[in-house]
């Protein structure tokens, strides 16, 4: 008569069907070993080793190399000036192309969702 209750009132079967029982591996393989899509299949030796090639934000070599821009001071490098036509802050742009000011009227339109620009 009431197929619902009769559905609620079976043991819930999984739609997933495993064969045959859980076992566990007898050996399992705990030695390091590199990952699949590294760029090459071979580990680092040493902890410096992998801290010599490792350059994820930049060498991570704490001297400064002679010739290198990084071993002169911002004052010898001259001064820094856009390219023509390049800026480097908004405030340095055009008038066309200043943050316009809200009117009162603009804003209570966005605060009533529209309904003070139709009444």
């Amino acid at each position: 008569m009431l197929p619902t209750a009769k559905l609620l009132q079976q043991q819930r079967q999984p739609l997933i069907r495993f064969l045959g029982k859980r076992t566990t591996p007898t050996k399992i393989d705990h030695s390091p070993v590199a990952h699949p899509a590294a760029p090459s299949n071979t580990l680092p030796n040493t902890f410096a080793t992998y801290r010599q090639a490792a350059q994820q934000h930049g060498p991570l070599n704490t001297t400064l190399g002679s010739g290198t821009i990084a071993s002169k001071s911002g004052a010898s490098l001259g001064p820094i000036a856009a390219p023509q036509g390049a800026y480097f802050d908004r405030s340095e742009l055009p008038n066309r192309y200043a943050k316009l000011e809200w009117t009162a009227a603009e804003i209570e339109a966005i605060e009533s969702g529209g309904a003070s620009t139709i009444a």
